[in-house]
């Protein structure tokens, strides 16, 4: 299958692509990573209206889908932008439908990032304890952009169901404490929970309160958006072992006219087209709730065909290789999603 954008989705591909080359290009990128302060960039990124592909008009966003957010993290990640907050917050968006001051905010502003480990399916968490008040105590390690957002949104134990809470991250009883990635285009922190305050969000339309149902449609979004993330980050290290393979010469020949070496650049570029048309496919699939919606793909490595230099810190490729290695374990490991998979592909016994 082959998958093709509109004419409006490849406009906006165009339009996004050309504003990194702007905002973000590598000299850039490299000093917001090297300060480990990615704030510059999440504040271009929604002081011009990226930030709201994918939100309802009606509800301040910028309209678009599922494709399009697609489109957006594989666009990031071909910059290596600093993404975190960016991917929290549209994975944190069903929790926020029914609640749209929460919403405005975290599109506009401060952003907002679902408390759930990062190393999990976001479906899959256990939640936390909050007493009658709205106090929420607990603790949960690794969430994605924990340090960077305004707004938690957490699930907590309402019975034998889940329920989920906004929480203040500056908030009394909250302690933030952020850890080191390998890739630092992406950040993480541990969030611990000591009576915090809390208020419940209502689902959408505001019938009942959100819960289960809201985390289920995160984890879709999550498979699609770090698949799309991967296949951003491969095509990028394909273009980068490609130009390098023209340069690096042994043998008083480019390596680049080596069939070894063209047998793997194909084997790569095999891999980013099956991967584009898995990603959009699932992409669509989630915007119209169709059941084949759980998808993943994983990123292939151009390191080989670079050799040691590609480790190397002054070389491109490793921030790509880094972030790659993260996306492999983002939002559930391949081991959690193929047992997904399974689930939904094979009939109940």
């Amino acid at each position: 299958m082959q998958w093709s954008l509109s004419e409006e989705q490849t406009a906006y591909r165009k339009a996004l692509h050309d504003w990194l080359g702007d905002v973000a290009p590598a000299a850039v990128v490299r000093s917001w990573l090297d300060s480990g302060d990615p704030t510059e960039f999440t504040r271009r990124l929604r002081a011009d209206g990226w930030s709201g592909v994918g939100v309802a008009e009606d509800v301040g966003g910028q309209g678009g889908g599922m494709v399009e957010l697609a489109l957006t993290a594989e666009e990031l990640a071909r910059h290596t932008a600093p993404s975190a907050a960016w991917l929290a917050t549209v994975l944190a968006l069903p929790a926020l439908e029914g609640h749209p001051q929460a919403l405005a905010r975290a599109i506009g502003g401060t952003g907002a990032a679902l408390a759930v480990s990062a190393e999990s399916v976001i479906s899959d968490f256990r939640p936390l304890a909050v007493d009658a008040a709205g106090r929420v105590s607990g603790a949960v390690s690794r969430v994605l952009a924990a340090g960077e957002v305004g707004c938690l949104v957490v699930p907590v134990a309402a019975g034998s169901a889940t329920a989920l809470h906004l929480v203040d991250p500056a908030g009394p009883g909250v302690r933030i404490t952020p850890r080191s990635l390998l890739d630092r285009s992406r950040s993480v922190a541990d969030v611990a929970l000591d009576g915090a305050p809390s208020e419940p969000l209502a689902g959408p339309g505001g019938d009942g309160r959100a819960g289960a149902a809201e985390l289920l449609a995160a984890a879709a979004r999550a498979a699609v958006l770090v698949a799309a993330d991967s296949l951003g980050a491969s095509e990028r290290m394909l273009d980068l072992a490609v130009a390098y393979s023209l340069q690096r010469r042994q043998f008083g020949a480019p390596i680049g006219s080596f069939q070894t070496v063209k047998h793997a650049a194909a084997t790569i570029l095999v891999g980013v087209e099956a991967a584009r048309s898995v990603v959009y496919f699932a992409a669509a699939s989630v915007q119209n709730g169709d059941p084949q919606a759980i998808a993943h793909a994983a990123a292939d490595s151009a390191l080989t065909m670079h050799g040691a230099i590609g480790y190397t810190w002054e070389h491109d490729l490793q921030l790509f290789y880094k972030r790659a290695k993260l996306d492999e374990f983002l939002c559930g490991s391949p081991t959690a999603w193929n047992k997904i998979l399974a689930n939904h592909l094979l009939p109940a016994i």
